[in-house]
């Protein structure tokens, strides 16, 4: 059986019952069993891995199946429940296990899916293992599932929310701060059961100097005040009239399984997360440095070219990757960062198993302003000097067509002058050593017949001509019948 419009790049995803059901769940747990848990473990002691779910009503028997699928292969299941996906992360790191996450993350609620790790939170991805799971799956679903192990394994049931809370708390000193009052939008998503374990007492730690006012904490997979994707502009007015309307020193928004964060400040205006990079970057970058140590940070190549900026001038080297978390986790681990971050609002800490929580990074935001007198919208701006577009997508009828005629007006035309190309991931020109300074990044969607771009410059005026001018050669009218451009902030 073919699988592959299930299992993709990153993770499994597809809609209940039709593509994920319980007999799709138990034929990956079985696969999974064998391509990364057996051989992982070895010859040492029995293998096991820990199982979440977040609040869609599909995962418990999914959790199930796939648990069935790993326990007729001989391996023990530890079933940590309700959690978000950087709580399963923890659970994997702490346990030293290979985890399964029962999530669809932002996706509306007839999805779920899996985001598989190994032992230590290490991703499982296309080039890790991703691709061999999904082949033998799918021979599974088609020629059946191979004979149970004469020993089974076991499921047991463990608590791992207080742990998850009080490491984070160990993290982040959050008790000397002032007093902040802080909106938190949880989308009826894995926020509203995380936030008052580590922000409030609901694990038994003790209070913080944080007045939380909760929006849609109550869990419910259905989604019924708005999707739990704070990436789209609509979802976060709930919280923007919120922060406003409470007199709050800053707003939270988390997504469905909670790993990423997005943060508006006190007037309800989004922070943009290449900010936040370098804001937690900072944080990050002056407890290494206090070590003696030069530390490395991660960024994505459509994160703002303030991030190295800020960063180099503290003293750090960075990275630039391409977009997407499988490689950014790879560049963690292999440069040893202390941190990463991308535009998209995934966090990734070297403290937390080098995976990306959003609850961290949010806890540093929380320190950071609450260590000085002023407001958020002003400290943001030290970190946000430059005019961004936000990412544009169109419809193209023909994207290598679209793309040529950008490379001949950008890259053939202009021959050799203060314009500098790379295509690490789509095509980027940059204008940057020169005046003005301007630059910008076109991405194919690998599913979609989409082009993404992202434009920035010093002022506002040249990003709006640059982004003008590119869009106009991405949607030539001649050849490109309908354009549906999607801008998010």
């Amino acid at each position: 059986m073919d699988l592959s419009s299930l299992i993709k790049a990153y993770d499994v995803r597809g809609t209940v019952p039709d593509q994920l059901s319980p007999d799709v769940a138990r034929a990956i747990g079985a696969a999974f069993a064998r391509v990364v848990v057996l051989p992982e473990a070895g010859d040492a002691t029995r293998p096991s891995v820990v199982v979440g779910h977040d609040m869609r009503e599909s995962g418990p028997e999914l959790v199930e199946a796939f648990a069935s699928g790993l326990t007729d292969a001989g391996v023990d299941v530890v079933r940590i429940g309700l959690c978000s996906t950087d709580g399963l992360y923890f659970a994997s790191g702490s346990l030293g296990v290979p985890g399964a996450m029962f999530t669809a993350s932002h996706n509306p609620a007839v999805y779920n899916g899996i985001k598989l790790c190994r032992a230590g939170a290490r991703p499982v991805g296309q080039d890790t293992g991703l691709a061999e799971i999904r082949e033998l799956a799918g021979d599974f679903l088609g020629d059946g599932l191979p004979e149970p192990a004469d020993a089974p394994g076991a499921v047991t049931d463990r608590e791992m929310l207080a742990d998850y809370a009080a490491f984070l708390r160990g993290l982040v000193d959050l008790s000397g701060i002032r007093p902040l009052k802080v909106v938190v939008d949880a989308g009826n998503g894995m926020g509203g059961y995380t936030v008052p374990a580590v922000l409030g007492t609901g694990a038994g730690l003790p209070p913080l100097p944080l007045d939380v006012v909760p929006l849609y904490f109550e869990l419910d997979g259905s989604f019924p005040n708005h999707e739990a994707n704070p990436l789209e502009p609509a979802n976060l007015r709930d919280l923007q009239a919120a922060a406003v309307e409470h007199d709050a020193d800053l707003g939270l928004a988390f997504d469905g399984d909670a790993d990423r964060c997005f943060v508006v400040d006190e007037h309800g205006d989004p922070v943009s997360p290449s900010a936040i990079t370098a804001l937690v970057g900072l944080r990050e970058v002056a407890k290494e440095l206090e070590q003696g140590r030069t530390p490395t940070v991660i960024h994505n190549l459509i994160t703002s070219r303030a991030v190295p900026d800020l960063l180099h001038a503290a003293g750090a080297a960075t990275v630039r990757t391409r977009v997407g978390h499988s490689f950014i986790k790879a560049q963690m681990a292999e440069h040893q960062a202390v941190f990463g971050g991308e535009h998209s609002a995934h966090y990734y800490f070297r403290d937390f198993f080098f995976a990306d929580t959003g609850m961290l990074a949010a806890m540093h935001v929380l320190a950071a302003l609450g260590s000085q007198p002023h407001p958020l919208s002003a400290l943001a701006d030290a970190y946000q000097p430059y005019v961004a577009s936000g990412e544009i997508n169109s419809r193209v009828a023909d994207v290598p067509a679209a793309r040529a005629r950008v490379v001949e007006a950008y890259v053939t035309q202009q021959g050799a002058g203060p314009v500098t190309t790379d295509e690490l991931d789509g095509l980027t020109v940059s204008h940057w050593d020169a005046t003005p300074q301007w630059w910008f990044n076109l991405r194919a969607s690998n599913t979609e017949p989409l082009l993404r771009l992202n434009v920035e410059a010093a002022d506002e005026d040249i990003m709006e001509k640059v982004r003008d001018d590119v869009l106009s050669l991405v949607r030539d009218t001649e050849t490109d019948a309908s354009d549906t451009p999607e801008e998010q902030a």
